[in-house]
């Protein structure tokens, strides 16, 4: 998960770590990356409450959104979300082409 965060505002893994363990101070940029990753605003990352983000959810994601985060996955977790994609449209498909060839043999 952090290194996937560390990615998605843009600064290496280990410089994260350190801003999560504040040995680094965080810019202004980061936190907003920070609040967009975790859409909450500004304000509710600052002042969380203890209160930590909800972990990421494509059900209530637009089409973009979802593509958006897979792109953001590193290359081998990409190859495999588009392997399980890929797998079940080739199923949707042979289930529709089965279909299709019973009710022309009936």
């Amino acid at each position: 998960m952090q290194k996937e965060v560390a990615n998605f505002v843009g600064v290496h893994p280990s410089n994260y770590s350190k801003m999560e363990k504040g040995e680094r101070e965080f810019s202004i940029e980061v936190i907003d990356k920070l609040a967009i990753f975790f859409s909450i605003t500004i304000d509710e990352l600052i002042h969380m409450n203890g209160k930590m983000p909800k972990a990421v959810t494509v059900e209530d994601k637009t089409t973009n959104e979802k593509v958006q985060l897979i792109s953001q996955l590193e290359e081998e977790d990409k190859h495999a979300v588009f392997r399980i994609i890929d797998g079940m449209l080739t199923k949707n498909k042979f289930q529709t082409f089965l279909e299709q060839n019973i009710q022309l043999a009936k």
